[in-house]
Parts: C-alpha cells; sequence; structure tokens
C-alpha cells in the first residue's frame, strides 16, 4: 500500500471524491488531513479551471489536503486519471499530519511523505496566478471547475 496526498478535486466534499472509493479503480482509505511541510503554488487554470500544484518548492502557501493509503490498481489508476507525466507528476512530498482516522500510526503533528500530483509542465503564465491554501470547487474564487463528463 502506498500513500498519497490529494489537494485538489479528490478532496472530500470535491467533485472527484468519488473516484477513490469505486471498487473498480482499487482500494482507498483516508488516513489524515495534512498540509505539505514546504510552500507550493496551488493555482486554478485552464478552461476546466482545474487545481494544479505547480512544483516550485518555497513558492505559494503551505498546502492543505488529505492523505490515502491505496493499493497498487488504484495508484495506477490515478496515474491515468492525472494524466502522468504529461499533464503532473507523480512526486515526493513532506507533509505535516493534522488529524487523522485509520489504523496507521500517523499522529497529528508528525512529520511523514506521500505521493503527490504536481506539475512541471504548466504554461508560463500560471506562477503569476493567486494561490491558495486550500482548494474547494464551489470557493470564492468564482472558478468552478468543470468535471470530465461536461467537458466539450
Amino acid at each position: 500500500m502506498t500513500h498519497v496526498f490529494v489537494y485538489g478535486t479528490l478532496k472530500k466534499g470535491q467533485p472527484n471524491h468519488y473516484r477513490l472509493f469505486d471498487k473498480a479503480n482499487g482500494e482507498a482509505e483516508f488516513l489524515a488531513s495534512a498540509s505539505t511541510s514546504e510552500k507550493f503554488p496551488l493555482v486554478i487554470a485552464g478552461e476546466y479551471n482545474i487545481p494544479f500544484l505547480l512544483n516550485l518548492p518555497g513558492q505559494g502557501q503551505q498546502v492543505q489536503g488529505e492523505i490515502y493509503r491505496v493499493d497498487q490498481q488504484m495508484l495506477r489508476y490515478l496515474d491515468e486519471l492525472e494524466s502522468v507525466p504529461s499533464m503532473y507528476q507523480r512526486t515526493v512530498v513532506k507533509l505535516q499530519v493534522k488529524e487523522c482516522e485509520g489504523e496507521e500510526q500517523l499522529s497529528p503533528g508528525s512529520s511523514t511523505e506521500a505521493f503527490v500530483y504536481s506539475t512541471t509542465t504548466y504554461q508560463p503564465l500560471w506562477p503569476s496566478l493567486p494561490t491558495c491554501d486550500s482548494y474547494d470547487s464551489q470557493g470564492p474564487h468564482g472558478l468552478e471547475y468543470v468535471p470530465r463528463h461536461k467537458r466539450v
């Protein structure tokens, strides 16, 4: 089993969260809420208002998200969903654990590592976009995410 940190549409209450619990995609278990130890720019970009974590450590904000334990089937599914390696790249990120569930040995205030889907393949202007520390598809930014089934 592998740990994955999600910060965008896969988080609880967001449009793609259901994908983590579709057994056809594999197994996933929520472990904890967490934030990145380093700052990163989390921007909403593109014609579909997709959240992107730009792989520019030290810029932006500490990003809030969730840690899941996933099996290899789910990891392969997430790689495909996130269009690895063309759109996102799966890298390791250091995290500060906030609140925990699950049986794993994570505790609030502790540090851990997990895979994250960040990108180095972004448009030149994206680093200058407004950043956020916590993504919500219905947030005050007014940039509602466009689900895949509604894209033309």
